[in-house]
C-alpha cells in the first residue's frame, strides 16, 4: 500500500454550530472534533504524515491539544487564509515530497480506513478520486421554487471528503485558480477545471461533517456505536 499525506483545513469558524469559537474545539466523548479526525490518520499506518493550516491565534491551542492526545504525525502547521481553498493551497505549498496527498475535512471524524485505503488505490492509478454517496432523495430541480424537473438521482452523488490526488495535479490545478482568481467549492473543481478526469469512490453515509449543534448529537451516538463494535 502506498504511503499519503493529509492536508487539513482547520481555520474554520463556528458560525453554523453557533459555538462562537472554532467548532473542532467542541468536544465528543471527551476530545475535541479536531483530535478525533486526526486519530483517524494518526492510528493508519498508511499515513505517513499531516499538514494544518490553522489560524494564527490558535496555532498554540492546537500545539498544546497536538500533545496533550499524543498526535505525532502533524508535520507542519500552517496559516489558513479567508477561504477553504486558500487555506488547501498553503498546505498544499508546505507539502515537498510529491506522492499521493489527501484533502480532508477536519470536522468529519468518521471516515474509515477501508475508503482512504481504496481513494489511494484509485488516485495512484488515475490521478484523481473523491468520496461520495449515492443521493437517496428525489432531487428536482425548482428555480423560484417552481419545479422544472425531477432529477435521475442515479446519476447523483452527495461528495464528501477525502479527496485524494497526485501532487503534481492538484499542485497545478491550486496555482491555475489562484492565478486565474476562481473560487471552487471542492478540490475536486479545481481539477475538473484543468480536464483531468475524477473518480467518485464510494464512502459510506455516516462519514459526516461536524456543521450544527445537531450533528454533534448524531457524532455522539456513531461514537458509541463504534466502542461498542471494538469490543465485539
Amino acid at each position: 500500500m502506498e504511503t499519503y499525506t493529509v492536508l487539513l483545513p482547520a481555520a474554520g469558524s463556528g458560525r453554523r454550530m453557533g459555538a462562537g469559537f472554532n467548532k473542532l474545539f467542541l468536544e465528543m466523548a471527551g476530545k475535541p472534533i479536531l483530535i478525533h479526525t486526526l486519530d483517524v490518520f494518526e492510528q493508519d499506518p498508511d499515513c505517513s504524515g499531516m499538514i494544518l493550516s490553522v489560524k494564527d491565534e490558535e496555532k498554540p491551542k492546537i500545539e498544546e491539544m497536538l500533545e496533550r492526545f499524543g498526535i505525532t504525525k502533524v508535520a507542519a502547521l500552517v496559516e489558513g487564509g479567508a477561504e477553504r481553498q486558500q487555506s488547501v493551497a498553503a498546505c498544499i505549498d508546505a507539502h515537498r515530497s510529491g506522492g499521493i496527498v489527501l484533502v480532508h475535512d477536519a470536522a468529519r471524524p468518521f471516515i474509515k480506513r477501508d475508503v482512504i485505503r481504496k481513494l489511494v488505490e484509485v488516485a495512484r492509478e488515475d490521478g484523481a478520486a473523491i468520496a461520495g454517496v449515492q443521493v437517496k432523495d428525489t432531487m428536482k430541480v425548482a428555480p423560484d421554487g417552481i419545479v422544472e424537473e425531477t432529477v435521475d438521482r442515479s446519476k447523483l452523488w452527495a461528495i464528501q471528503t477525502p479527496q485524494a490526488f497526485r501532487y503534481e495535479l492538484l499542485k497545478e490545478a491550486s496555482d491555475k485558480a489562484e492565478a486565474e482568481g476562481f473560487l471552487g467549492t471542492d478540490e475536486s473543481m479545481i481539477v475538473e477545471r484543468l480536464g483531468h478526469p475524477v473518480k467518485v469512490v464510494e464512502s459510506t453515509y455516516d462519514n459526516v461533517k461536524m456543521t450544527t449543534k445537531e450533528d454533534l448529537l448524531f457524532g455522539e451516538v456513531l461514537l458509541k456505536q463504534r466502542r461498542q463494535e471494538d469490543f465485539q
